[in-house]
């Protein structure tokens, strides 16, 4: 059955129930072991992982693997297609996600350690097969908890501590969408493994730029494969280590019908349709974890590396050129490696200090050769005067001929952090969790900042508890979308920028504010209301500004962020319902890094207006069903889920205001039914599904290409028939 449990927060109560409610922050007691020593040991062990990193006054929301099952699409969904059903959660393009309207900002930890975001984002590294359970934390969090500060999402692995097994099955239908999949997991004494792979074919790899059901040239071939491994050294120890790979091929998608605008070799005509740009990424991670946990003292130490490496390769005939006045062929590679280390020591009955530090080391290079045109002002003698920036607006192209620009870079840099806080219980009902950490980040830029943490959360009886938090947080730019800025080697060209300057993108400062509720109504439904508010100094956003879809930081000087959340649950027997709904806005004003990626105008009214952040939408919801048949071949499991948006930003109307306008709301439907069969022999363990996205077949837009910072147009998915089978042992 569906299980979600959605967090408000605290270190004293647990709820879990079938579809996402809130709970708090340590979670329910697990069930008695079985008499097996090794089991019992590694319980013992993962609960104590699990306490030196608690949620303690944030909002945690969690996918447990019965939720993730028995969703449309089961676990064949990306994961960020599952994260949409959680409250303050907006899509985007490129598969992207927006926690409480926050560009980015999110932080993705395995079994509790950080692995460094990829180039283009993990929410497309990370396959959901892998997972026991997935949690976002939101929210005033506690100080062992930094950079990333938007959302944590934290996923737990399967392992095989518990029960030998795995599975095989296979996933497709519409847009050529082919999926196998399979896993294996087991023990042996103390060591204990899982292992998973899987492989995805389709037609739809990047949004549709048009409202058609087909995209055109849209295809991507990619690979995920993770695995866990786990030996217990004794009742009090243990060794760990885990990895993945991800490796993704995408057609960046065409939109036909665009106007040329250059003459590249004598020819200045070309459909767009034709165009054959593509992109390749790949993303390699590593963990090694050693845990010791005995009576109150409880220590993880997680040195970790990442890999990730993106290339992007222009139309080969020129179209590029000719559309937009150049190409580039990009390369872009990041490897990070450093050391994540945990401790808590519950010093009494009314104390628990909790304390750690982070190092991180990351070495950026680039690679960018961009073919040019060559542009001069026109002068009274026929010829050409330079085209220097203060005529810029006059340049023509002088010659079809086009040139290379070779422009390369390398960055190493580090981050570091600690942190020290205390978990003081005042009484059964009220507990304070006070704490601050420090960071620093040498790379683009040097800065650092103290941040103090305070959450206060108080039990009023068995059915209500509340809480309220503020956090300082510091959040540095990511240094793998950071590029070496070089405007000077594209003067006289057609990819010489109107604005000449570009400061450097600086770490985000905010103060958070954070208040809500959580009230069990009766059992098995559960109501909370969460709000918040930021104040931004820095604020950082990202926006596409050339042809590969990779993300550039900037910074606006400062910013405001408010929010409302509603979420709400009811589980009974079989049934699980849910729903959530958010309504915020973010806004910032006056843009004072990476100035030269923008238009004059633009530049000067936000330097004198605030105006929205291109990714801030009003509303937000999610919602969902399911319900547990038990019928004569075993469990039929129909389920429903829906998301809605409103108020993502597009170009004003009026063409005054940047981010002015807004996309047309939308909703769409997913369903999904899955028969489990409990029959004798190949039987056992074999279960059928099938699917229908966006039901009623809502050709709605995510991005119109307008606003500030959106590259190019997406469409949500179409209507799409998928089904699989898959076999349990």
């Amino acid at each position: 059955m569906r299980r979600i449990r959605s967090a408000l927060k605290t270190g004293l109560l647990a709820a879990t129930v079938a579809t996402p409610v809130l709970a708090d922050a340590v979670d329910a007691p697990v069930p008695a072991a079985p008499a097996d020593e090794i089991v019992v040991t590694a319980r013992r062990l993962d609960e104590a992982r699990d306490a030196i990193l608690p949620s303690l006054g944030a909002s945690k929301y969690t996918f447990d693997r019965a939720a993730i099952t028995s969703q449309p699409e089961g676990q064949d969904r990306s994961l960020t297609s599952l994260l949409l059903q959680a409250p303050g959660v907006a899509q985007d393009s490129y598969g992207q996600i927006h926690v409480r309207n926050e560009h980015a900002n999110v932080q993705y930890r395995i079994n509790g350690v950080i692995v460094p975001e990829s180039i283009t984002g993990f929410g497309q590294t990370i396959d959901i097969r892998l997972a026991d359970s997935i949690s976002l934390l939101t929210g005033t969090l506690p100080a062992q908890y930094g950079y990333r500060t938007s959302g944590v999402i934290n996923i737990t692995t399967q392992n095989g501590a518990f029960a030998d097994g795995g599975d095989v099955g296979v996933y497709g239908g519409s847009l050529g969408t082919v999926e196998p999949s399979a896993s294996i997991k087991g023990s042996s004494g103390g060591f204990n493994y899982f292992v998973s792979g899987s492989y995805l074919k389709n037609d739809l790899g990047i949004e549709n730029p048009t409202s058609s059901h087909d995209a055109i040239h849209d295809r991507t071939d990619q690979f995920h494969g993770f695995a866990y491994a786990s030996q217990i050294l004794s009742e009090t120890s243990r060794l760990s280590a885990f990895g993945g790979a991800s490796v993704s091929r995408f057609q960046i998608p065409n939109n036909p019908g665009q106007t040329p605008n250059f003459t590249v070799d004598g020819r200045s005509d070309f459909d767009s349709a034709l165009l054959d740009q593509n992109q390749h990424e790949y993303t390699y991670y590593g963990v090694l974890a050693y845990q010791y946990s005995a009576d109150a003292l409880s220590v993880q130490v997680a040195p970790f590396v990442r890999y990730s490496r993106t290339m992007f390769t222009p139309d080969p005939t020129n179209g590029d050129i000719i559309f937009n006045g150049f190409s580039d062929r990009s390369r872009l590679s990041s490897l990070a490696y450093g050391v994540q280390t945990d401790a808590s020591d519950k010093l009494s009955d009314h104390h628990t200090l909790r304390a750690g530090f982070f190092f991180q080391n990351e070495r950026t290079r680039s690679s960018d050769t961009s073919r040019v045109l060559p542009t001069g002002v026109p002068n009274a003698a026929g010829g050409f005067n330079p085209c220097t920036p203060d005529v810029i607006d006059q340049c023509v192209q002088t010659s079809d001929a086009p040139s290379p620009v070779v422009v390369n870079g390398a960055k190493t840099g580090q981050l570091y952090g600690i942190y020290l806080q205390d978990e003081w219980t005042i009484t059964d009902a009220l507990t304070v969790n006070v704490g601050a950490r420090f960071d620093a980040v040498h790379a683009y830029t040097t800065e650092n900042q103290l941040s103090p943490r305070l959450n206060v959360v108080y039990k009023a009886g068995d059915a209500t508890t509340f809480h309220v938090g503020y956090a300082r947080d510091f959040t540095p730019p990511p240094q793998e979308l950071v590029g070496t800025t070089t405007l000077a080697q594209f003067a006289g060209t057609t990819k010489a920028p109107t604005v000449q300057q570009s400061d450097p993108v600086k770490a985000e400062r905010e103060h958070y504010f954070d208040a809500g509720f959580l009230h069990t109504v009766l059992p098995g439904f559960t109501v909370g209301l969460d709000g918040y508010y930021k104040i931004k100094r820095n604020l950082i956003d990202e926006g596409q500004f050339g042809e590969a879809v990779i993300l550039s930081p900037f910074n606006y000087a400062r910013g405001w962020a408010w929010g409302i959340e509603v979420t709400t649950a009811y589980h009974a027997g079989p049934l699980t319902l849910y729903g959530n709904a958010t309504r915020g806005q973010e806004k910032g004003r006056d843009i004072v890094s990476s100035q030269f990626f923008f238009a004059p105008d633009e530049l000067a009214y936000i330097a004198a207006h605030p105006i929205y952040t291109d990714h801030s939408q009003f509303w937000s919801a999610s919602a969902g069903a399911s319900y547990v048949f038990d019928d004569r071949l075993g469990k039929l499991t129909p389920a429903v889920d829906a998301i809605y948006g409103d108020g993502l930003r597009a170009e004003d109307p009026a063409g005054i205001v940047p981010n002015g306008g807004k996309l047309p709301a939308y909703v769409t439907v997913n369903l999904g039914i899955e028969q489990r069969l409990d029959g004798p022999g190949f039987l056992k363990g074999l279960s059928v599904r099938v699917d229908v996205i966006n039901v009623g077949d809502h050709s709605y837009e995510i991005r119109d290409g307008t606003g500030v910072g959106v590259g190019a147009p997406q469409y949500g998915q179409r209507r799409a028939f998928l089904g699989g089978i898959r076999k349990t042992f």
